[in-house]
């Protein structure tokens, strides 16, 4: 696996603690709604720093197994943004203009990024620890 410079760690760390935060934030967000217009563009922000960077993290060896789990996390990469776009529009409503019909919106993406966001932590981790086990067993071949 290619190791990332001090300023991608950097910024890879950056990003992963900007999508707890925006988030946790969100979350609280409802007892002080203001909070909402920013914490929703500082989770995206999280998910752009935290994908772009794991996306450039390449991995140089033969093993179709890590070929296949890398492909997998940039899946994963994908549903964050996603996820953080979904955020965003969920605060601002910005489809909800496009659609024309209130209820279509609310029924079709309003909220939905929590699912996202779940089905994306759930290939993240499991890809993470799949790669660390596959490196770990061809180190010792």
């Amino acid at each position: 696996m290619k190791q990332l410079s001090k300023l991608e760690s950097a910024i890879f760390l950056l990003g992963g603690v900007l999508m707890v935060v925006g988030a946790g934030c969100y979350a609280f967000g409802f007892i002080y709604p203001k909070m909402l217009l920013y914490t929703c563009w500082v989770f995206l922000v999280g998910t752009v720093l935290f994908s772009v960077i794991q996306a450039m993290q390449l991995y140089e060896g033969k093993s179709f197994v890590i070929h296949r789990l890398k492909r997998i996390q940039n899946v994963a990469n994908i549903l964050f943004i996603f996820a953080g776009i979904s955020m965003v529009d969920t605060v601002y409503t910005f489809t909800e203009k496009w659609l024309g019909n209130p209820q279509l919106f609310y029924s079709i993406l309003y909220g939905k990024w929590i699912v996202v966001m779940l089905v994306a932590s759930i290939l993240e981790l499991y890809t993470t620890f799949r790669i660390s086990h596959e490196m770990k067993g061809e180190e010792c071949k």
